[in-house]
């Protein structure tokens, strides 16, 4: 009797602890780890209840660099409007500054890691700069970690955020108001961030049309 008392302890046990289970992983799954080891170390957490305490970003140095002064040219980076130099770093230090200034809006209790992989970032040649103009194709991965425990909060996902590259006349008035390009990619990457960690379904992507079209090629 104690036998079989003691067995259907142990059912009705394994019962309950996997209905808690299945409850907690259902929870905001793109925030909250789904796998059970990690649920005690990291509580539920919302867009509203963080505060991004740092942030990494990663230009991988086997992202192709192009320097041909054509209409698309090819490569995963395209960036003339710093001296000739490494272009990896220069983009780099072009998202540090957007995402930082987007970051700083957000007053969270709950401090964590923003990783971010750059996957292209694709800004105008001089030849479509001061002609037609175009579309800055910007690509980048990213992910949220527990500041304390350096737990992923979610699996890395991929945020596409394009924007419109003025051209000729249209770009020369801009670069007198002293919207260089830098300027206006910063400004869209802090946007970019601010939205995607603050609204309930993130930073939707523009429809740009044919020029846009052309990237994915």
């Amino acid at each position: 009797m104690k036998t079989i008392k003691l067995m259907m302890a142990l059912v009705v046990g394994g019962l309950v602890s996997a209905c808690a289970s299945q409850d907690t992983a259902t929870r905001n799954a793109r925030f909250v780890p789904e796998a059970p080891k990690l649920e005690a170390a990291v509580p539920a957490i919302t867009k509203s209840s963080i505060r991004i305490e740092r942030i990494n970003v990663a230009v991988p140095r086997t992202l192709k660099v192009s320097e041909r002064n054509l209409y698309y040219p090819g490569g995963d980076i395209v960036w003339r409007e710093d001296p000739i130099g490494d272009r990896h770093a220069q983009v780099k230090a072009i998202f540090e500054t957007g995402l930082a200034k987007g970051a700083a809006q957000m007053d969270g209790l709950v401090p964590v890691v923003l990783d971010v992989q750059v996957q292209r970032f694709h800004a105008l040649t001089e030849k479509a700069r001061y002609s037609i103009g175009g579309v800055h194709n910007i690509i980048f991965k990213m992910r949220l970690r527990d500041a304390v425990t350096g737990l992923a909060l979610g699996e890395p996902y991929e945020v596409t955020a394009d924007l419109t590259a003025f051209g000729g006349r249209h770009a020369l008035a801009a670069e007198a108001r002293g919207q260089t390009q830098k300027v206006r990619i910063t400004d869209h990457l802090a946007e970019v961030i601010r939205l995607e960690l603050t609204n309930p379904d993130g930073y939707e992507n523009a429809k740009l049309g044919f020029l846009q079209a052309v990237n994915k090629l």
